[in-house]
């Protein structure tokens, strides 16, 4: 029944989304040139809160909490599990007063994409080229640069890809541990992500209505005398636990 449900929900929900990423294009290109970084970050941060409202329109429900708890002004590590490309704007919004930016791959910044692609190149995010490690570990830097210059925050994935069954797959330390050479005292935030994948379980069509979402921002992890190996290990493992149980 939700399938079917789904399949006279799923245009709307996409119109919805589409017609919010034409219109705020243009907005963030006049943001970006009038009022530099702060106007244009308002301007992406008021289409994520729209864009996350869309999920409305499925009767899916969002629950974003935990991030209320976090001290403001210190660079942050932001590590979660990842289910589907729905998880991201609920993120940007509930997490917009941490500067948070998104490692990303350069495919999606080089798409063309309404918005979404103008964003990736001119609001902070680290855009990586999978294929070039050297070009990823550059991007990367810079981002660390930035978290220590400027007090922004970072968010990876570092499943590397998305789960289609909800069960995690194992983390990377690659990105983690690179932030951490510039950034040792940065606090690593787990985020746990539930439900995001059944809401694509049939693919991108029909999506399934009726979903309850959820991000949990989990307790930030002691480092102190840990490896970037054991850090991303106990990040993996909170989140697990809260996922998958």
């Amino acid at each position: 029944m939700k399938k079917i449900i789904g399949y006279f929900l799923t245009p709307i929900f996409y119109i919805c989304f589409s017609v919010l990423l034409l219109i705020f294009h243009p907005i963030q290109w006049l943001c970006l040139k009038i009022g530099g970084y702060s106007a244009h970050k308002k301007s992406v941060d008021i289409l994520n809160f729209f864009l996350t409202a869309c999920n409305y329109t499925l009767f899916n429900s969002v629950r974003f909490t935990g991030q209320e708890k976090l001290p403001k002004g210190v660079p942050i590590i932001f590590v979660a599990n990842h289910q589907s490309m729905f998880d991201i704007p609920a993120m940007i919004y509930h997490l917009r007063e941490y500067h948070a930016k998104f490692i990303s791959k350069i495919e999606l910044a080089q798409a063309g994409i309404p918005s979404i692609s103008f964003n990736l190149l001119h609001g902070g995010a680290a855009n990586i080229d999978r294929k070039d490690s050297k070009q990823s570990i550059s991007e990367i830097l810079k981002l660390a640069n930035n978290m220590k210059q400027k007090n922004w925050s970072a968010v990876i994935f570092p499943e590397g890809t998305r789960t289609k069954t909800g069960k995690m797959k194992s983390f990377s330390v690659g990105g983690i541990a690179t932030l951490l050479k510039k950034n040792p005292n940065a606090l690593i935030v787990p985020i746990a992500i539930k439900g995001s994948y059944q809401m694509v379980q049939y693919g991108m069509f029909p999506l399934q209505p009726f979903t309850n979402m959820s991000w949990e921002v989990l307790a930030p992890i002691q480092t102190e005398g840990l490896t970037a190996e054991e850090i991303v290990k106990k990040a993996e493992d909170r989140i697990r636990e809260k996922v998958e149980n």
